[in-house]
């Protein structure tokens, strides 16, 4: 007697199981990448000069960590806020997301590099939508499962989703290494982020995500996480890779 397909393998290895409301939803996982740059004004001298002493004395951000920046002090002081975000609205209806970035959440970010991971352990049901607002620091945006390294410059956009593996790690190197990132060398890049609802239609449209691919295993779970040839996974700091 055959065995019934294991449903990871049906739909490109990768499963993510993600809350929905009171239960567990299943759905793919997308290496679509939606990139591009808007035109956004340089940041303010007194509003950079907050930043980083926020990212000095209460951050102490190491290489590859992610920490979050008060966001409404910011925009007290950050008169071209509205404009950052305009432009990001713009640009996400012209790949079909209609209104959905004026009704999701908003965060500000900070980071010295960032290790490779996924997002979609804590936000399995959003995609993510990053406005980088630092000058180029020789730094880029990898996506190891398909290759892609987005420059990060002033400006640069992306919408990508929570459960694929990424990094921000130097131009030119080929994974994430903490010496790539020394003491007394500005490499703090700060950005807005939105949470995209995945099981917005245009959303999952625009990614190719599909739902409900395996709901018998996500009744079985009450945590958020991507699974892979049928069993739990993480991903490797330094590479990218998939790993047990």
């Amino acid at each position: 007697m055959s065995s019934l397909p294991d449903p990871s393998r049906e739909h490109g290895l990768l499963v993510a199981y993600f809350r929905a409301g009171d239960s567990m939803r299943s759905r793919s996982v997308s290496d679509m990448l939606l990139s591009g740059r808007v035109d956004i004004p340089a940041l303010p001298a007194r509003l950079t000069a907050d930043w980083s002493r926020d990212i000095s004395l209460h951050l102490g951000l190491e290489p590859g960590d992610v920490d979050p920046l008060p966001l409404a002090r910011a925009r007290a002081r950050w008169p071209d806020y509205r404009h950052c975000v305009q432009a990001v609205s713009d640009w996400t209806r012209t790949l079909g997301l209609h209104e959905v970035l004026a009704s999701s959440d908003v965060a500000l970010m900070a980071c010295r590099g960032a290790r490779y991971h996924h997002d979609a352990a804590l936000y399995g049901a959003a995609v993510f939508c990053n406005l980088f607002l630092s000058e180029d620091r020789g730094l880029d945006l990898h996506f190891p499962s398909s290759g892609q390294r987005i420059p990060l410059v002033r400006g640069t956009v992306v919408v990508f989703d929570t459960g694929q593996p990424h990094a921000v790690i130097a131009r030119g190197s080929a994974g994430f290494n903490g010496v790539d990132f020394p003491d007394g060398q500005d490499f703090n890049q700060v950005f807005l982020t939105w949470e995209l609802p995945v099981e917005n239609v245009h959303v999952a449209q625009a990614l190719g995500i599909d739902f409900d691919i395996d709901p018998a295993t996500a009744l079985l779970l009450e945590e958020e996480q991507i699974w892979r040839n049928g069993a739990a996974v993480s991903v490797c700091p330094d590479s990218g890779r998939w790993r047990p």
